[in-house]
């Protein structure tokens, strides 16, 4: 073993450790230093809840992982969603189907596949969101494996 492997695994070591740690910016001298995890996993819906104890929230981030979830929002709620696909599987624009949400900007889609949307909560009721994309991507060139399967996306937003 040569003499720099010890000191570059401690130093792997202490890098690592860094990695999760955070700070409340007073160096310290504030008491409020905190640590996580940097494994961490992120929840795909990030609620926030409402001050009414409805269990609803008042903004929530969906994705693909979503499907078949039902979720609930108070009115003037948001919600915002990002299906990531690629060129060869695009995603469709979302479809909403119900009374209880209203279309607001959701940006741009930079990446070629994605689809984005974003409601507002604007009645009490029931809404559906859908899409879909092709499970293979279509074949380029002769003799390559095609097939006709969908992989479907729906989360049910219920708004009180």
């Amino acid at each position: 073993m040569r003499r720099t492997t010890p000191l570059a695994i401690a130093a792997a070591a202490l890098l690592l450790a860094a990695c999760g740690s955070q700070s409340d910016g007073t160096g310290g001298r504030g008491g409020n230093d905190k640590v996580s995890p940097s494994s961490s996993p992120t929840p795909s819906a990030s609620p926030t809840a409402s001050p009414g104890g409805t269990g609803c929230v008042t903004h929530l981030e969906l994705t693909a992982s979503d499907t078949g979830r039902t979720v609930c929002l108070t009115k003037g709620g948001e919600l915002r969603l990002t299906l990531d696909g690629t060129r060869a599987r695009p995603w469709k624009p979302v479809e909403a189907s119900g009374p209880a949400l209203k279309a607001i900007n959701a940006g741009f889609v930079i990446q070629p596949g994605d689809a984005t949307a974003a409601y507002q909560a604007s009645t009490s009721g029931t809404t559906e969101l859908t899409s879909s994309r092709p499970l293979c991507a279509t074949p380029t060139a002769p003799g390559q494996v095609s097939c006709k399967g969908l992989q479907e996306w729906t989360v049910t937003v219920r708004v009180r």
